[in-house]
This record gives structure tokens, C-alpha cells and sequence, in this order.
């Protein structure tokens, strides 16, 4: 499978099944957090893995949906702002976020190509997820997904969605 295929056929999951996910598969899904581009090669980022199995109620309290504690795992990626380049030369811009996406879509591409469901969450409860997570002041929960096996036919997921035309979204030489 190419890269192409790959990223076509990562979809939002909101259907899982309970299966538990192997320890073999999540340490892929861990790898390829750990070997993700950040800038200046900072690393500034935690990945805290959660077993939702007896957590469902305070895991609901940080995003209110059924499907984001059906999984067996539900993942968040933590911003350590303290540990990231900034732009100092210009404005002084922190590229945390920035980070902390690539290694979220790091995680749900590598969760992809071995089967396993994600859905990336940013509307989430933030002093929720620092509370029931115990994130200490120097992390902020940045994004989440739950981690598991697809319902076959999620009725409820994006994957059929159309995307917009190549045209309406690239631009060559200027805006």
C-alpha cells in the first residue's frame, strides 16, 4: 500500500468493538508517535495511554460521547510548551501545537495501517482531561482519540465523506 492509499483509507472512527488491542499493535502506534517530526527535533510532547475499561464515567467527562469510551484505549497527546522551539528570531510563535498534531496524525495514520480505528478530538473538556488524567502544570492535553477495532459499516463515521476539490484548496506562487 502506498502512502496515498493509506491516507485515503484513515477515516474518523465512531464505532468500535470492545476487542482489546494487542500490546504488539500499540507499541506501533507508540513507535510512531516517538519517531514523529517536531521542530528542531524538540520532542515536546507526552502521549498518555488510557484502558477506558471501569473508567467510561470520568473518561466522559472530558469528551460526552458513548463512542469515545467504547474503545479499549482512548489516546491523548500533551503539549510540554516549555520544550518547544519557538520562532525567537521573529515573533516568538511556539510550534507546541504544531507538534502535537503531527505525532496525533502520526499515531492515527500508523493505527490505519494495521487495522485499528481513531477519531482526532480537539472539543474536548480541558480541565476535564488535566484533572481525571493528572497532567501537571508544564503539559496541556492538546488531542485526543479513542483506539480500537472498527465497527465494519460505522454508519456514523466520515468515510464516505467527499473532500473538497485539489482546485479550491492549493494555490501556487501567491494567495
Amino acid at each position: 500500500m502506498t502512502f496515498l492509499d493509506l491516507a485515503r483509507r484513515r477515516y474518523s472512527v465512531r464505532a468500535y468493538r470492545p476487542d482489546p488491542v494487542p500490546d504488539d499493535a500499540l507499541a506501533i502506534v507508540q513507535e510512531a508517535a516517538r519517531v514523529a517530526p517536531t521542530a528542531a527535533n524538540r520532542q515536546p510532547f507526552r502521549v498518555i495511554v488510557v484502558h477506558t475499561a471501569g473508567r467510561e464515567a470520568e473518561l466522559r467527562r472530558i469528551y460526552d460521547r458513548e463512542w469515545f469510551v467504547q474503545a479499549p484505549i482512548v489516546l491523548c497527546v500533551c503539549a510540554v510548551r516549555d520544550e518547544a522551539w519557538r520562532r525567537t528570531m521573529y515573533d516568538g510563535r511556539s510550534h507546541a501545537d504544531v507538534d502535537a498534531a503531527i505525532v496525533m496524525d502520526h499515531m492515527t495514520l500508523a493505527a490505519a495501517d494495521i487495522g485499528l480505528g481513531t477519531c482526532w478530538i480537539a472539543a474536548f473538556d480541558p480541565a476535564a482531561a488535566r484533572e481525571v488524567l493528572g497532567v501537571p502544570p508544564e503539559g496541556e492535553p492538546m488531542l485526543f482519540s479513542p483506539l480500537g477495532y472498527p465497527v465494519e459499516g460505522d454508519a456514523a463515521s466520515d468515510r464516505h465523506l467527499q473532500r473538497r476539490p485539489l482546485g479550491e484548496l492549493i494555490r501556487y506562487e501567491r494567495w
